[in-house]
């Protein structure tokens, strides 16, 4: 009987710990690092992102309404949709210039192109308040759709901006 539960037991502990141990089987998908299919398009979408940005944090309203195409939709996770480049612009002025700036987190762009239409661009950046400089920022998700086939200027048509 003795042995029968030393048995017992012994088998029973080298199932688990073969149960345990890494499978040769189990087998997961890397994340593959971004490389961009089209470089002189990845390169034209970061300007742009350069360009609008650098207008939203010294508030260059006049920069900004050129670059948002007139009917702009902006989906926002926290405030919703607006459809009004002109009253994006209007909030933009009252509560972020002066106030916010925004950075972006080097290497998170993702550029992909849209045949006969633009451009879809993802990455992540931090917002400041410049009111509580030493406060913490964490990166948030954006996505932005670029079009340059109605007007040959790259315009910023849709921006999902999540936080």
């Amino acid at each position: 009987m003795k042995k029968s539960i030393v048995f017992i037991f012994f088998t029973t502990l080298s199932f688990t710990f073969q149960s345990c141990s890494p499978s040769s089987e189990t087998k997961s998908d890397p994340i593959q690092e971004y490389i961009p299919a089209n470089k002189t398009l990845y390169d034209e979408i970061v300007a742009m992102d350069s360009l609008f940005f650098n207008a939203y944090n010294t508030c260059d309203m006049e920069k900004q309404a050129f670059i948002y195409a007139d009917q702009i939709e902006f989906f926002h996770d926290q405030g919703g949709l607006m459809t009004s480049k002109e009253e994006l612009l209007e909030a933009t002025k009252n509560n972020i210039c002066g106030k916010v700036t925004r950075e972006l987190v080097k290497g998170s762009i993702e550029v992909y192109g849209i045949n006969n239409y633009g451009a879809v661009q993802m990455g992540l950046h931090k917002f400041h308040n410049n009111q509580e400089p030493n406060a913490e920022s964490t990166p948030s998700k954006f996505i932005a759709i670029w079009n340059n086939v109605e007007t040959g200027d790259w315009k910023m048509k849709k921006v999902i901006s999540l936080h």
